[in-house]
């Protein structure tokens, strides 16, 4: 089975939305992640912050079917192109985490993107 290279680590997962190839989020992965992603056709990540593996939209219901997997040259970067279920990939409550423009005074950013939905009500968070 063509994989990536695992031993050197977890591996940067870069998120494509599969028909406007806007890019919606930088996950990683390890072989278990990869395993699972294979199996169910569904974006499994592993989660650096909760040190444990992780179904995206698992709690939000905004999951990822995977519909193309390409891997870099150097087999170390993986490329999921994914239909975004639930509109919204950011755990933030945008559809891309990349949702911040740099300014042209190369210190502040504009809002980029609009929010789907609010965090504290999907993940019953306190601030």
């Amino acid at each position: 089975m063509f994989k990536p290279d695992f031993s050197k680590g977890l591996i940067p997962v870069i998120v494509q939305d599969s028909e406007t190839k806007e890019v919606l989020m930088l996950a990683y992965m390890n072989e278990e992640a990869w395993i699972k992603t294979l199996e169910t056709k569904k974006a499994h990540y592993f989660s650096r912050s909760r040190k444990k593996l992780w179904l995206k939209g698992e709690t939000s219901g905004n999951i990822q079917l995977v519909k193309k997997i390409k891997i870099d040259c150097d087999e170390d970067t993986i490329l999921l192109e994914v239909e975004q279920i639930g509109k919204a990939a950011c755990h933030t409550g945008y559809r891309s985490c990349f949702y911040r423009e740099l300014k042209d005074d190369n210190e502040t950013f504009d809002i980029c993107s609009e929010k789907i939905f609010d965090p504290k009500e999907v993940y019953k968070v306190d601030e």
